[in-house]
């Protein structure tokens, strides 16, 4: 008996072994290459757009920037990789891209048949709709008969459907694969609704060629958990991207921000100091430097310094921080202590 504990025993440390080889190296692949490839959206203000010389700037593409900044210690070392809602996945399972920060929606199919790990919740979302004011409509009940353009490839289309049949009202979809084709066939008047989650939908109206004509009706008809994923067996990688994003939100609850980072350096407040590289190995544990943190901080910033620069209400998005506010001020957001 006592010599097949030990055979067991060998077997399961050389199989725990072998799972950590494996979710290394990705990392690995990472440090080696000298970048972080980032799946982003095509062009979605205020979550992932590039401007006319291709720097990408969003709320999303802060997740990217706060990953490579956490690795080299450098926000530049990043490759943005676009794709549609379509594509994205293939991207991640291919291995063209390391990670997704790509307004995803966390489901279980999306986490247990197509292999995923999602690595937390940085925005949560609703599904919601956008009709010209003209139109007269109030709320997403008076939409009986319309014509609704959405995206293929999302949620969106099975939780419109789900709408309106539990309403008992017809409707007429038309889809599209990229987000832009579906915003011209809605700003030329080919449909009379567009819908997706309600922040894609604050990004797209600033994109129509009469923003204030359009109003988003209150109605939120799903839940819509957004986060980055990797691919399930990147154990160690998905730690590193998870962390980094908790980095953020643990900054904003302690008060650190890249406008005081090099002053919090010094704070006697043991939570800083280990999330600051003053105090224990943290950095090392996830396979990185002790700054990892520090560096997040200081070149992109915590939440809520990433969210009023990108999405927040003095930007063209205007959004209000709602569930997305810090636990302790009433909303979701809410990171396990660095410890």
């Amino acid at each position: 008996m006592k010599k097949i504990s030990l055979i067991a025993a060998g077997a399961a440390l050389i199989a725990l072994t072998a799972s950590g080889a494996q979710a290394q190296q990705t990392l690995d692949a990472v440090k080696k290459r000298g970048q972080v490839i980032c799946g982003v959206s095509q062009s979605l203000p205020g979550f992932a757009n590039p401007d006319a010389q291709g720097n990408w700037a969003g709320f999303d593409v802060d997740m990217c920037k706060a990953v490579a900044a956490a690795i080299f210690g450098d926000v530049k070392r990043v490759k943005f990789v676009p794709t549609t809602a379509k594509e994205r996945f293939t991207a991640l399972q291919s291995g063209e891209v390391d990670f997704l920060a790509r307004n995803t929606t966390w489901t279980m199919s999306r986490d247990v048949q197509l292999g995923f790990d999602f690595v937390g919740v940085n925005f949560y979302d609703g599904q919601g709709f956008m009709v010209p004011k003209k139109l007269g409509v109030k709320t997403a009940k008076e939409l009986k008969g319309a014509t609704v353009c959405t995206q293929t490839g999302t949620t969106t289309e099975q939780n419109l459907a789900d709408f309106f049949r539990a309403n008992k009202m017809e409707y007429k979809v038309v889809a599209f694969e990229k987000n832009d084709e579906v915003l011209a066939a809605y700003d030329s008047g080919r449909c009379d609704v567009f819908t997706t989650d309600r922040s894609g939908l604050a990004a797209d109206r600033t994109k129509l060629k009469s923003p204030n004509d359009h109003l988003i009706l209150p109605d939120v008809i799903s839940k819509e958990p957004l986060g980055p994923l990797v691919r399930h067996g990147d154990n160690n990688w998905g730690d590193v991207i998870r962390w980094s994003f908790f980095v953020m939100v643990n900054a904003e609850e302690l008060g650190v921000t890249s406008a005081n980072v090099d002053q919090m350096k010094s704070s006697a407040n043991p939570e800083i100091k280990r999330m600051l590289g003053g105090e224990g190995d943290f950095g090392k544990m996830l396979g990185l430097d002790n700054a990892w943190a520090y560096n997040i901080i200081k070149m992109v910033g915590n939440y809520a310094e990433s969210y009023e620069k990108n999405v927040g209400p003095k930007t063209p998005l205007g959004l209000e921080r709602g569930v997305n506010a810090l636990w302790s001020a009433g909303g979701l957001q809410y990171a396990p202590p660095i410890r």
